[in-house]
């Protein structure tokens, strides 16, 4: 089978494969979303340990994580999707999650 798009003409398996890419292309980017925590979140958590009287190396410290990864966190250089930087933006209040015990 042939199907004319515009001056060309595809072949029927070359259509569907056409079809097949742009439907992928669209499903991809409507589940897709930025996994890097908001501006404002992390703006407020600064602000909530300003409030405190706590640095962000005391507060990492009182809640057994390590500095760095709290920094990274509050600087929006990690994806806070799992592990310690996960965990430390859920402490922070960045985002909601589960923390595993």
């Amino acid at each position: 089978m042939v199907i004319k798009v515009g001056p060309q003409a595809l072949t029927l398996p070359a259509f569907r494969g056409i079809i097949a890419l742009h439907s992928h292309e669209i499903t991809r980017n409507e589940t897709m979303h930025n996994a890097y925590p908001t501006e404002q979140a992390c703006e407020k958590a600064r602000q909530h340990l300003a409030s405190q009287g706590l640095s962000a190396r005391q507060w990492a410290v009182k809640n057994n994580l390590t500095p760095s990864t709290v920094y990274a966190v509050l600087n929006r250089q990690k994806k806070c999707l799992r592990g310690e930087a996960h965990r430390a933006a859920v402490l922070l209040g960045i985002k909601d999650g589960v923390i595993a015990q």
